[in-house]
């Protein structure tokens, strides 16, 4: 977790001086290393917010870039990647948890996303498939937030 930590902290400098293709490319070392680790870390909350931050990473960064469909692409592969995770049974159920508590926030940014960029057929697609979202019907989070960065970095 801590090369993941690092790789994030020196994309988010590059992408604070404008360095977009270095920090782009940063920010994919840190999505790969984030999904190798999500079913090996220790701490599930932990190996799911990473994924999580990693994607909405990538999601600030083509927005910047001015390319809001490939930013809705990552905000939906994250978001499909726990809906997927809280239905896997051979899962632990730590991380099945974990991914239904994270959905929230990823159901919440792709409102967000949607309703300042308008739909992409990715967000249609996955949005109109699954009908309600686990994270709403257990009572969660719902869009209400109109912040612009995805990322938490």
């Amino acid at each position: 977790m801590q090369h993941w930590k690092r790789t994030t902290e020196i994309a988010n400098r590059l992408f604070d001086q404008g360095e977009l293709v270095d920090a782009r490319e940063l920010y994919l070392q840190a999505l790969a290393l984030a999904q190798v680790l999500f079913e090996r870390w220790h701490d599930a909350d932990e190996a799911v917010a990473v994924c999580v931050i990693a994607h909405h990473n990538l999601a600030d960064l083509h927005l910047r870039l001015n390319q809001p469909q490939e930013s809705a692409e990552y905000l939906c592969a994250i978001h499909q990647r726990l809906l997927q995770a809280m239905q896997d049974q051979r899962l632990t159920p730590a991380l099945r948890e974990a991914a239904l508590r994270h959905s929230g926030k990823t159901y919440t940014e792709l409102l967000n996303f949607i309703s300042e960029y308008g739909q992409y057929p990715r967000t249609e697609r996955l949005l109109h498939s699954h009908g309600p979202q686990p994270a709403v019907l257990a009572g969660q989070e719902s869009a209400g937030s109109s912040a612009h960065q995805y990322g938490i970095r």
